[in-house]
């Protein structure tokens, strides 16, 4: 099945009991034991398993093309259970500006339980120089958080390979619309479902999709399970609606994050725009090879400093000054100052998560913003 049947199809089946077309959601937290003791439908309590999570879990795997997903309830208890599923003393490889709060994650909740370095993981001499005989996994972001830098991810994938080093890549930014990363080698994939997957900026998660089953990802199923940081039935069920819009949702952002990056790399008053699809981007043959489209967030330097950036949001109507991103509506942000003082962030740098607004009125916006500041 092509992309946009497996979004609507692969999460959703038709009642047995009430022949109802959307399946039900199912809030129970225990399931009957059938009379020999077992369990005739498979479910024995809801932080194990349940119809609505399996349902989503299902839909996810499909759609990246890996065997079996987990779920949890947001990004980065997904993130956590990969570090929590590591024998103590594993070393890490990650990207010098990967997503602050996975970081900060690693930072703060692992030291002296795991090693890491944060490195640009796109110098293959970088790389192959920090690889370590504990060194069990390179985790990869691309497009990045909030650089918008691409990594090769074959290139890293040989050369991982050739150690044993597991690579993860997390694909929330790009979604299995734009980039397909267990085709291109990876192991796994992580998503914040928060995100594009939800893509209505009013629900919570994470996901993990494995290109095979293996001891890793039984101890990951371990983690998920034991912990119990799942999302709740609801939370799976409208997960599972709002993927089915996912494929022409994200068609919108790419075409309008393209129209956007062509006007803003042309203004005046703007320095560099970060987006994939610009022939500029230093990136760009990379993502034209390994990516299906390129994505609906951009980042832009102004020429100016972090007091103009501020001038800029505060005089938008339509760009709403937000964290997350993925929604039908556009979102701006300084990262710098979300991401605190540890940030490599330029100062004078705006991330933006293009909506599915007419381009016409974004464009005028943000074109009105960027006189009035200077």
């Amino acid at each position: 099945m092509k992309t946009e049947t497996i979004a609507i199809h692969a999460g959703n089946h038709v009642d047995e009991a009430t022949r109802a077309v959307i399946q039900p959601i199912i809030m129970s937290t225990t399931f009957e034991r059938g009379e020999d003791g077992g369990f005739p439908a498979g479910y024995i309590y809801s932080r194990s398993s349940n119809p609505n999570r399996h349902a989503l879990e299902h839909v996810l795997a499909k759609l990246e093309g890996g065997v079996e997903a987990a779920c949890f309830s947001s990004g980065n208890a997904a993130g956590m259970s990969v570090f929590q599923s590591l024998e103590p003393g594993t070393h890490i490889i990650a990207p010098d500006d990967m997503y602050h709060g996975l970081r900060n994650q690693l930072k703060t909740l692992f030291a002296g339980i795991l090693t890491f370095d944060f490195i640009d993981v796109n110098d293959t001499g970088v790389l192959q120089q920090h690889i370590k005989p504990e060194t069990g996994l390179i985790w990869i972001e691309t497009p990045s958080n909030p650089l918008l830098k691409i990594t090769d991810i074959k290139k890293v994938v040989a050369i991982a390979k050739a150690k044993g080093i597991k690579v993860l890549c997390d694909n929330t930014f790009a979604t299995p619309m734009c980039q397909r990363p267990l085709e291109l080698g990876a192991d796994m994939v992580m998503h914040s479902a928060t995100k594009y997957f939800g893509g209505h900026s009013d629900l919570m998660g994470g996901v993990l999709i494995t290109a095979e089953k293996n001891d890793w990802w039984t101890k990951i199923r371990q983690v998920q399970e034991m912990g119990g940081a799942i999302p709740s039935p609801m939370d799976c069920y409208y997960l599972v609606r709002s993927i089915k819009t996912l494929p022409y949702r994200v068609k919108g952002h790419v075409q309008n994050a393209q129209l956007l990056a062509e006007y803003l790399e042309q203004h005046p008053n703007v320095e560099q725009v970060m987006y994939p699809g610009l022939p500029s981007h230093p990136q760009h043959e990379i993502a034209k090879d390994q990516m299906l489209a390129f994505g609906g967030m951009l980042s832009f330097t102004i020429k100016g400093d972090e007091n103009d950036t501020h001038n800029i949001i505060n005089k938008l109507k339509l760009f709403i000054k937000a964290t997350s991103l993925g929604g039908v509506e556009s979102l701006i942000e300084h990262r710098a100052t979300v991401e605190g003082p540890d940030t490599k962030t330029p100062r004078n740098l705006l991330r933006v998560s293009v909506g599915l607004e007419h381009i016409d009125d974004l464009i005028a916006d943000m074109k009105q913003a960027l006189a009035l500041a200077f």
